[in-house]
């Protein structure tokens, strides 16, 4: 029951704006009824679906990108060359491995990677003046957007460091 109905009945009684906001409240409480309704109808008796139910193997609950898994899945990047800075190896004569860019160890790889072009991408964007101060939800969504492009940087630019650490660790 409302109680702000019966605090001013003089301005209730006048304006309407009780009356207004008791069939507002009860259209919301129709709408949500109506949806919860709606979700127990699609239960198929399993119950609630647990976040970790959720998780892809190696990401946290709640990721927005797209990350790495099945990005490669060609027949040749199974035997790929090595790309960028794993190429320009110190000595001449060392015989270059192939890469397995398919597997789980070259998906980390590539979060590494993605991770550090992160860190160059923020370092740059902290460089470039800003003439007002920004608020939470845009820092929040241009941090997003950082994500993004250090991650298609690190799937496409071909800087090799992904490549050195799976290299490394064969």
């Amino acid at each position: 029951m409302n109680v702000g109905l019966y605090t001013n009945t003089y301005s209730g009684i006048t304006t309407g704006d009780a009356a207004f906001s008791i069939a507002k409240e009860n259209a919301q409480t129709s709408k949500f009824d109506e949806m919860v309704k709606l979700l127990k109808s699609q239960d198929d008796g399993k119950g609630t679906v647990a976040s970790s139910q959720l998780n892809v193997d190696g990401r946290l609950n709640g990721e927005y990108t797209q990350g790495y898994a099945g990005y490669f899945t060609s027949e040749n990047d199974k035997t790929a060359k090595a790309q960028g800075a794993a190429v320009n190896q110190a000595n001449p004569h060392v015989q270059t491995k192939t890469i397995d860019k398919t597997s789980t160890l070259y998906e980390k790889a590539l979060e590494l990677e993605g991770f550090f072009v992160k860190q160059m991408l923020s370092s740059m964007r902290n460089t470039v003046m800003k003439t007002k101060e920004d608020d939470f939800g845009k820092k929040m969504y241009e941090d997003m957007l950082y994500d993004q492009y250090a991650e298609n940087m690190t799937k496409t630019a071909g800087f090799g460091l992904a490549d050195q650490i799976y290299l490394s660790l064969v």
